[in-house]
């Protein structure tokens, strides 16, 4: 009799691979899978992809091991396709409709800057999260995690004057110290004036227009490009991969230990529609003092203790899911998961059940050798608390610790 896959599904890892296709077997449902522009500059390193926002993003290359591309992001510079959603919110109502659907307030938001934005259920509950671009006055692109913001936007616009599109923008990385030097020598003339954190401007590069963000998912030094659907995207890739060679820049995949490291929740598993800003550690992104928007009822009388915390590991990687426990009871669940090649222990971000728990608690967590191991929680981010390092008021390049070192 053959054994059910609930019960193996924990041994059983799934990816999406690139493979050869002619016409007849291309069908209908690809538009699930659907690749970045520049997929083919991954494609030499034997990629592995799963879906984010019905796209491919990259979760394993042969391009380097986990910890190479986390050294290379750290002391020199990497190069990142990556699944993130632009969508366009345009017309004389956009600032009215995203001022309802986010928690802080979007008017402060000045054309040509960025701001990181969630939006909430009426309970409460965290739907998505993102970084808005202002173009214009009413023309924005809110670049969400995995999720689908737009039949949200749509269902609360009646009787507005706006429009909820799909720009088919895509967005690409460059991080690390050598990144800004990496975009002067990408863009055609000279480096974009007044280019600080979060700051956004359009630039050109090879010849087409584009607009870069100084943002990134990784709390480094960092841009991305937003590549739209009516430039040569090849052009641009080549030019920033030729400008990255210097310093040794390939595409990378998706990177673990250092977005855990930063605090940088990823929507779905960091966060969900049952965790409230508050007990993800984001109350400080809600403005409960604004004028009123979708979920603002139900965050005043929620309960406002964090909920959301790091945790290292010496000597192994917690395993995700709820092997968290502390005095032999249930605590909480591990929801992302890594080894630091800094810290030289597991890293994790984590939710406990007891509210009153936070920074310094010790506890213990199952691993994935299957051992349960002593554990402590921490603040987020795990260093750089101030994130100086992206800002660029902060250069801090770590040497490689030895093998026998640790935390």
């Amino acid at each position: 009799m053959g054994r059910s896959m609930s019960g193996n599904q924990q041994n059983v890892r799934f990816a999406v691979l690139p493979l050869p296709a002619d016409d007849a077997r291309l069908n209908e449902f690809s538009r699930t899978m659907v690749p970045h522009p520049l997929v083919y500059q991954e494609l030499p390193y034997d990629p592995q992809y799963t879906i984010y926002n019905r796209r491919l993003t990259a979760m394993d290359m042969t391009s380097g091991s986990a910890e190479d591309a986390y050294w290379r992001l750290r002391r020199h510079v990497i190069l990142r396709h990556t699944g993130e959603l632009p969508i366009e919110v345009r017309g004389p109502d956009a600032e009215r409709l995203l001022n309802l659907v986010f928690t802080r307030d979007v008017a402060k938001t000045s054309v040509g800057r960025c701001s990181y934005q969630l939006a909430c259920d009426h309970d409460g509950g965290m739907i998505i999260d993102g970084v808005l671009v202002r173009l214009a006055g009413d023309r924005f692109w809110y670049g969400q995690a995995d999720g689908d913001l737009s039949p949200w936007l749509k269902a609360h616009a009646p009787n507005m004057d706006v429009e909820v599109v799909d720009p088919d923008v895509w967005v690409s990385q460059v991080q690390g110290p050598e990144s800004l030097r990496v975009l002067e020598a990408s863009v055609d003339g000279p480096y974009p004036d007044s280019f600080g954190y979060f700051d956004a401007a359009q630039v050109r590069i090879a010849g087409q227009d584009v607009v870069i963000t100084r943002t990134g998912f990784t709390n480094e030094l960092g841009w991305e490009v937003y590549l739209p659907p009516d430039i040569d995207a090849s052009a641009v890739g080549e030019r920033i991969l030729e400008a990255g060679k210097p310093y040794g820049m390939t595409p990378v995949a998706v990177g673990g230990a250092r977005r855990i490291e930063a605090g940088l929740l990823n929507a779905g598993s960091d966060f969900d529609e049952t965790v409230t800003p508050f007990a993800a550690g984001l109350g400080s992104m809600v403005n409960l003092d604004k004028a009123d928007f979708i979920g603002k009822a139900a965050l005043q009388n929620a309960d406002k203790r964090r909920r959301t915390w790091g945790l290292r590991v010496a000597g192994g990687v917690a395993r995700l899911g709820t092997g968290l426990s502390k005095d032999g009871a249930p605590a909480g669940r591990v929801c992302s998961t890594a080894w630091s090649p800094f810290q030289r222990c597991g890293v994790a971000i984590v939710r406990l059940d007891d509210p009153n728990l936070s920074s310094g608690t010790e506890i213990d967590v199952e691993c994935r050798d299957g051992q349960t191991r002593p554990a402590e929680t921490c603040n987020l981010p795990m260093y750089d608390e101030d994130r100086e390092i992206p800002r660029g008021k902060r250069v801090d390049i770590p040497d490689i610790p030895r093998l026998n070192e640790s935390s």
